[in-house]
């Protein structure tokens, strides 16, 4: 097999490949440098937990107007809005910290959806919601997701030095300045928009994977944080199209092969990057100088 049947053939012959690779393209550049600041605030597994959050507002779009786009992104939204403003009241208004009152709604909201899509008796239908399907993204669809990630790109660019100090310390945010609960809020609504946004593409289980995975990664090579945004981007954009020649070329599942792809990406930046756990524990040699 020549490097045009293996590499460019795909995306050159065939629509459905080049409207995913659009799609992971958009997801990289909005969701991946969301996933950044998730990973700095130390709130990763939070990631995850909305991810699962939307997956009643989603079902219930579904079950009212079928597959709609416009209907299961406004569900899924409006379930995501509601558990992390439910979350951060309970947050501030009880001796609850965020991440348990978190903890305690997305699983009210998990068990809310999967109740739903069970009793709706269609199980199959929804799920790509669950698992995603970035081969079968239509027009629709890649408008929505590159609306949001339009939408995040400004957002960040707007939140960008109350985020970076909320990283670093979120006391003297506070101390200084009344854009704290804004800068929170206002990066919430930014995870929640792109989660929606990764679950037309991957799934509400595996849109969490493109927003940390290849932050991690980027965490590992550099402590510069334009340069981690950068490099986060790259290697998500990469993954995903590793990921979709994968799936094209071995026939399996388009979200889990550009997740899979992430993880290696992660894998081999523990084993060579200079933060990793082997290359940091190298011994340095120092030269004397006179």
């Amino acid at each position: 097999m020549s490097l045009h049947e293996l590499f460019a053939a795909p995306f050159l012959d065939f629509g459905f490949m080049r409207r995913g690779l659009a799609g992971v393209l958009a997801l990289a550049l909005g969701a991946t440098p969301v996933g950044v600041f998730l990973l700095l605030r130390r709130m990763s597994l939070m990631g995850d937990a909305m991810s699962h959050a939307i997956l009643p507002g989603a079902a219930l779009g579904y079950l009212a107007f079928g597959l709609s786009l416009p209907a299961m992104t406004v569900g899924g939204i409006a379930a995501g809005l509601i558990v992390v403003f439910a979350a951060g009241w309970v947050a501030r208004t009880s001796n609850l910290k965020e991440d348990a009152s978190l903890a305690a709604f997305y699983l009210l909201s998990l068990a809310a959806g999967v109740m739903i899509v069970s009793h709706s008796g269609r199980n199959l239908d929804l799920l790509h919601v669950l698992f995603g399907s970035v081969l079968a993204l239509d027009d629709a669809s890649l408008l929505l997701i590159a609306g949001i990630t339009s939408v995040s790109l400004f957002g960040l660019a707007l939140l960008f030095r109350p985020l970076v100090l909320e990283c670093f310390d979120p006391a003297f945010l506070r101390a200084v300045s009344r854009c704290s609960p804004l800068a929170h809020y206002g990066f919430l609504l930014l995870v929640v928009l792109n989660l929606v946004s990764g679950f037309h593409a991957l799934g509400t289980l595996m849109a969490v994977g493109i927003m940390i995975l290849p932050a991690a990664s980027a965490r590992l090579w550099t402590k510069n944080l334009p340069a981690m945004l950068a490099l986060a981007v790259l290697l998500a954009f990469v993954s995903g199209l590793a990921g979709l020649l994968l799936s094209f070329h071995a026939d399996l599942p388009a979200g889990p092969a550009i997740v899979l792809v992430c993880g290696l990406a992660y894998f081999i930046s523990l084993a060579a990057a200079p933060g990793g756990p082997l290359i940091s524990r190298l011994p340095v040699h120092r030269h004397l100088s006179s």
